[in-house]
């Protein structure tokens, strides 16, 4: 494998150790995942030429859900896409009374990423290289210099060119006028200006009255609003250079969790407006993927499919049966990884280990499957196990062989696997023992 940074693996082991998923070098251990991404791939190859796309990632607790919505996200990145990622939260919501949406516009504003501000906070950046690019190109077609009046007059013509495209949409006006403010408090050295129309495209303000004196408009991002703010960006990035706006949203099973019916009605509702407004193409250069588990969506009495609109939109068709996946459906599901394609992920994170410690030798194949033996044969394994705990285990494992030189791997394993096969026994005892084991009152 090639030999990487020492920040890409530290961040790699250090987050797969924690049960969490790395922002960066994931490609080097995506396996089993290729007719997903394949999938995704065309999605962004759809939205960079103008359309739209709309889909959910849906796998339980652990099953790489949050990986694959990483994924995404740096491949987006890397495709010359503006990405917006967000997890959903009881203080984060599509909807609500006490500002919980648009404290998820403001998320997403804050985690807002290029490829070359991968760590988010890049709307002031895109906003710079864009009038920087307007600038260089008036420079070569005029004889003229920033500060002279017909000089400036050819900018602010051209930036009103590409904003005028944004006044047909709603709020449109309001944003194509923040959008000039901005080139005149950076043409003028006013740091309060600019940093006012930040605050007005992150959705800081709190009121009309206090946008309008800070800049003369008349609307704010607020919990009504704020999607439509959304593709307001999608429709500029395009226009200035990007191939649109991708916008990702994890642990959504917070919506389902909403104990009050009528507002978890209402966060499925503005779910669903987001859904047709992109599966019908009524938003340019926009994708969402949403991150789901399967409770949440096929739920009958709090999930989507308490929904007849949702239900007939997501429910899997009868045609797709004996493992048949159409990969144009709006659900992703991901399927449990294989048995091979755990050891192929086993054997990439073994050989990072190693490339970061500069240790030779150390975990092999022959000790990957023993391993591999030993937590599959734990009792409810195939129901419970998950990715993330496998990987969690054997990252475990690696440091503490690493770190403890005279220990051998068979020795470890030997006291993990008495562990496992007495948690199976005690079960396995209480299960032949008492025939009741499992009633409770």
């Amino acid at each position: 494998m090639p030999k990487l940074p020492k920040r890409v693996s530290t961040a790699l082991l250090n987050a797969l150790a924690a049960g969490v998923v790395p922002r960066v070098g994931l490609e080097q251990i995506a396996v089993g995942r290729e007719a997903e991404l394949q999938a995704v791939k065309q999605d962004l190859a759809n939205i960079a030429a103008g359309g739209a796309a709309f889909r959910f990632v849906v796998g339980r607790y652990g099953a790489g859900k949050s990986f694959m919505l990483q994924l995404i996200r740096n491949a987006a990145m890397e495709a010359g896409f503006v990405v917006a990622d967000a997890d959903i939260s009881p203080e984060l919501r599509l909807a609500g009374s006490r500002q919980q949406a648009v404290a998820t516009y403001r998320e997403l504003l804050k985690n807002l990423a290029t490829r070359t501000c991968p760590r988010g906070g890049a709307i002031a950046l895109i906003l710079e290289k864009w009038l920087s690019s307007i600038l260089n190109q008036v420079a070569q077609t005029t004889d003229g210099r920033p500060g002279d009046s017909e000089f400036d007059q050819q900018v602010e013509a051209s930036i009103r060119t590409v904003v005028s495209n944004l006044e047909g949409l709603v709020h449109g006006f309001d944003f194509a006028n923040v959008i000039v403010a901005y080139w005149r408090g950076y043409r003028e050295d006013d740091t309060a200006k600019k940093d006012a129309v930040l605050r007005w495209l992150r959705g800081e303000f709190a009121s009309k009255v206090e946008a309008r004196a800070a800049l003369d408009v008349r609307a704010v991002v607020d919990d009504d609003t704020w999607y439509d703010y959304l593709k307001l960006l999608a429709k500029f990035a395009a226009d200035i250079g990007y191939r649109g706006l991708i916008v990702i949203l994890d642990e959504v099973v917070h919506l389902y969790k909403v104990s009050h019916s009528r507002s978890r009605q209402s966060n499925y509702d503005r779910l669903l407006a987001m859904f047709n407004d992109t599966i019908q193409g009524k938003a340019d250069s926009l994708g969402f993927f949403i991150g789901g588990t399967p409770q949440f969506v096929e739920d009958e009495r709090r999930g989507l499919y308490s929904d007849p609109a949702w239900r007939s939109r997501l429910e899997r068709s009868r045609f797709l049966q004996n493992g048949l996946q159409d990969n144009t459906a709006p659900t992703i599901v991901l399927d449990p990884l294989s048995a091979a394609q755990i050891t192929a992920l086993l054997q990439q994170l073994a050989a990072i280990h190693r490339q970061h410690y500069g240790y030779a030798g150390g975990v092999g194949d022959r000790e990957i499957q023993t391993f591999q033996q030993a937590v599959t044969s734990r009792l409810g394994a195939d129901l419970l196990l998950t990715p993330r705990e496998i990987v969690r285990d054997f990252i475990s494992i690696l440091n503490v062989l690493q770190q403890n030189p005279p220990l051998q791997f068979a020795d470890l394993l030997n006291r993990i696997g008495l562990q496992y096969s007495t948690a199976a026994a005690t079960a396995t005892q209480a299960d032949e023992s008492d025939e009741f084991a499992e009633f409770t009152l």
